[in-house]
């Protein structure tokens, strides 16, 4: 008899059981990569796809066409080096990535990368190698992620936090300053005092000069210290509504009588411009002053372009402006420029880039002071060779406000003489005079300028100042002025209070009149005021 079968042989084996197990195996790999390339395919956020160790695209994920703008059809067997910036394909970037991934085994970098339709975007790059058994490197895991705005948003704090600094630096250097300032005003103010009590002691004519020579250093040294109250932001504004297009179109004369025939000017108003909070002659002083510094930077001549606008600035856009809409005023010239290390300096006092001699450094550090102190913001662009261009960031108000309307500039065509007995006094006057925009004519006494006014009939304007020991003094000489030219503006100056000159030399309310030391924005001011 045969021997009985085994029991168990007498039932099917289950389905499947006895199917080799790298059957098996082959069907869970081809489930595990299904799920893994739904994975990828899932993942929108970022780039993924394969390189072969030539560079060339042989995957696609949604998310590298949601981010790049390309199709999977577009980039298959192509090389990688596309998604690159023409900059970095010159210099062989893409090429050399992948061979630091190859032999370091990856590759992590941030840089700019180019979209199909040609726009940029910031990202962050990963390339793993991937090997084979035996070491060979077979291809590229590589992954992109667009973090533009993780970038921008860090350049907004960079700039934010660099701009908190300067201005507190600015303040700090401000309080300093004006502290100084107040200080040394004090001391002068003692000196002051002192001579005038002198004055009332003097005999003969040299004590009287020696002690008009002191009063003139005091002046000197007050005019400084108002220049650095300018910057300390500690100087009293007569704020009123304006319409700055006006402003500057009625100094239009004085600010192209500040420049020489090799320099053009253009004015480029936007026809709508909202009202500033300002004080007028403040303002045409800051405008004049960069006007002067764009002719200085040009000694072969260019071009300065003045222009304004309104704007809408988001909190710490500019400075530490608060978001809001604000009035830019933007002065730009073709001249030397300036390195960065002199932007970052340029509004402090005394910095200047001028040679010895030809600069105070106070004249931008002035300018800032008045456009902070009226609630805005100074901002320079400048390289060196490229030119400079000053913005002037100002509040804008409301339409309601109730508009002052510009004084109309007489400065065009007017000729002033300046008469001054101290010849650097004299020079320093005459200057000033020149730089807003007048002809000058100069004399040291009240003879020579009676002689001048009846032989140049073109002076518009006569300055003198009222304390000049030899001869005629400034108000005799502004009465036999008007004898002979009932039509001229004369503006008086002096030293000494208004009070104690009408004292000694009666009413001289028919004059224009202003105390010594005067800012530059006070006497452009009088003289196109003067009666």
């Amino acid at each position: 008899m045969s021997k009985p079968s085994d029991p168990a042989s007498n039932h099917a084996a289950p389905e499947g059981l006895h199917e080799p197990a790298d059957d098996l195996n082959a069907d869970q790999l081809n489930a595990s990569e299904q799920r893994f390339r739904l994975l990828v395919q899932g993942v929108t956020d970022y780039a993924i796809y394969m390189l072969s160790p030539e560079g060339m695209v042989s995957n696609w994920n949604s998310g590298a066409e949601r981010i790049k703008g390309y199709t999977e059809s577009e980039v298959l067997n192509t090389h990688f080096s596309r998604f690159h910036t023409q900059e970095d394909q010159a210099c062989g970037l893409p090429g050399k990535s992948l061979v630091i991934a190859a032999e370091t085994g990856r590759y992590e970098k941030e840089g700019w990368r180019v979209r199909k339709d040609g726009s940029q975007f910031w990202a962050h790059v990963i390339i793993d190698a991937l090997y084979d058994p035996d070491g060979t490197v077979v291809g590229f895991a590589k992954i992109t992620r667009d973090i533009t705005e993780k970038k921008q948003a860090e350049q907004e704090l960079e700039r934010a936090n660099a701009a908190l600094f300067q201005s507190q630096k600015l303040e700090a250097l401000g309080q300093l300053t004006g502290g100084v300032a107040h200080d040394f005003n004090n001391l002068l103010s003692v000196l002051a005092s002192g001579l005038d009590v002198l004055t009332t002691h003097a005999q003969g004519h040299s004590e009287l000069k020696m002690i008009q020579s002191m009063r003139r250093a005091i002046e000197r040294g007050a005019a400084l210290t108002q220049q650095l109250l300018s910057f300390a932001r500690r100087q009293p504004l007569k704020a009123e509504y304006y319409n700055i297009n006006s402003l500057i179109s009625s100094f239009d004369p004085v600010l192209r009588r500040a420049i020489d025939a090799s320099i053009s000017l253009s004015i480029e108003l936007s026809s709508q411009i909202s009202a500033v909070l300002i004080d007028a002659a403040r303002f045409e002083a800051a405008l004049l002053n960069l006007v002067v510094n764009a002719r200085d930077a040009m000694p072969d001549g260019g071009h300065i372009r003045m222009s304004t606008q309104d704007t809408t600035l988001r909190a710490h856009e500019v400075g530490t402006l608060p978001e809001g809409n604000y009035v830019k005023v933007t002065v730009t010239d073709t001249g030397t420029g300036m390195p960065q290390e002199a932007v970052k300096r340029a509004v402090e006092p005394f910095f200047t880039t001028k040679e010895l001699g030809k600069g105070t450094g106070l004249g931008l550090s002035q300018v800032y002071g008045f456009i902070t102190q009226s609630g805005g913001d100074l901002v320079i662009n400048s390289k060196a060779g490229e030119g400079t261009s000053i913005c002037m960031y100002l509040p804008a108000v409301e339409d309601d406000a109730p508009i002052k309307e510009a004084g109309h500039s007489s400065g065009d065509a007017e000729t002033v003489l300046v008469v001054e007995d101290e010849p650097d006094v004299l020079d320093v006057a005459a200057e000033l005079v020149r730089s807003i925009g007048y002809g000058v004519v100069t004399a040291t006494n009240g003879e020579d300028a009676l002689e001048l006014l009846r032989k140049q009939p073109q002076i518009n304007v006569l300055f003198t100042d009222v304390m000049m020991p030899s001869g005629i003094n400034g108000i005799e000489l502004a009465r036999r002025a008007l004898s002979l030219r009932p039509q001229l503006k004369v503006l008086l100056t002096s030293g000494y209070p208004l009070p104690v000159l009408q004292s000694e030399h009666g009413t001289i309310d028919e004059f224009s009149f202003m105390n010594k030391p005067y800012r530059l924005a006070e006497l452009a001011q009088k003289l196109r005021t003067a009666h």
